[in-house]
């Protein structure tokens, strides 16, 4: 029989923190641990021939970061009413990226067991960017894979071509 130590541990061992935000009208969420820092809409420069959802780089603290529209990027139309843009500051294999969302939820605490298979059919956004879903409530929470959102490899290019 287990006892209370070694069920703890095992529910600390099994949750994973996200951040939710708002893309249009849904709610979407990213891991907390590929997270950097939230900062409000920056000032960019814009990039020649850059993809649309592309919106230009900025400074940070001495370091190029891209900056690139979440909702383009994804098909979703922004959200009319209660925006608060924020950028969501992201680091992958050494690159900065920015990702604006049209509001900052919360933080959720999620035990891994509670997320649900990618569903077929239902969401605007393409099944290959979703590692799954969670309910909260009545509303669903679509947990997106950021790395599979953001290529990676165009980003690097184009901030080598700023430098």
């Amino acid at each position: 029989m287990k006892n209370l130590e070694d069920i703890n541990n095992e529910e600390a061992v099994n949750q994973v923190r996200f951040i939710q935000f708002d893309l249009g009208s849904e709610n979407y969420g990213i891991k907390l641990l590929s997270v950097k820092e939230v900062i409000p809409m920056p000032d960019t420069t814009p990039m020649p021939n850059a993809p649309s959802h592309f919106i230009g780089i900025m400074n940070l603290r001495g370091q190029i970061i891209s900056i690139i529209d979440l909702r383009k990027r994804l098909g979703v139309k922004p959200k009319t009413e209660g925006l608060e843009e924020a950028v969501i500051i992201v680091e992958y294999d050494g690159v900065g990226i920015g990702v604006v969302v049209d509001s900052i939820n919360k933080v959720l605490n999620i035990n891994i067991n509670d997320i649900a298979e990618v569903p077929e059919i239902g969401s605007k956004v393409n099944g290959k960017y979703i590692q799954g879903v969670y309910r909260v409530d009545d509303k669903l929470t679509i947990m997106l894979d950021l790395r599979k959102v953001l290529n990676i490899e165009d980003i690097k290019k184009s901030q080598q071509e700023a430098a």
